[in-house]
């Protein structure tokens, strides 16, 4: 089940605020106009969740593939296997938006349970 625009973009910043924080950045200061700021370079926020310009070098810099599967159609592509998670297209606004969500959440994943380390992101 989809949640709610509103629901869903707080769930993308709550991702993304998380992964900065698992990547060292400490201070992210709430802005409600943006998705925050990283107070110790004084940058916004990546948008990991919402820019293929952010999340594409975590996929290169972290070596994260994705893999498409469908459910119970043949030739109806219904999900993504990034790394060990699965998201679902039917819970996202986009294809593109599930891809990058998962990309996020993998990386969260592997950071959270020691399989990589943080990296300086170019």
């Amino acid at each position: 089940m989809r949640m709610n625009d509103q629901e869903y973009f707080r769930s993308c910043i709550a991702k993304e605020r998380h992964l900065a924080q698992l990547l060292g950045h400490v201070h992210i200061e709430e802005c409600y106009e943006s998705a925050g700021t990283l107070w110790d370079s004084n940058r916004a926020l990546p948008q990991w969740t919402r820019d293929w310009q952010a999340c594409g070098p975590l996929m290169t810099q972290y070596g994260i593939t994705v893999n498409y599967g469908e459910d119970s159609e043949p030739a109806s592509i219904t999900f993504a296997q990034v790394g060990s998670t699965v998201v679902h297209f039917a819970d996202h606004p986009t294809r593109d938006r599930a891809v990058m969500y998962g990309i996020v959440k993998e990386l969260i994943f592997l950071l959270e349970h020691g399989k990589v380390t943080p990296a300086t992101i170019a």
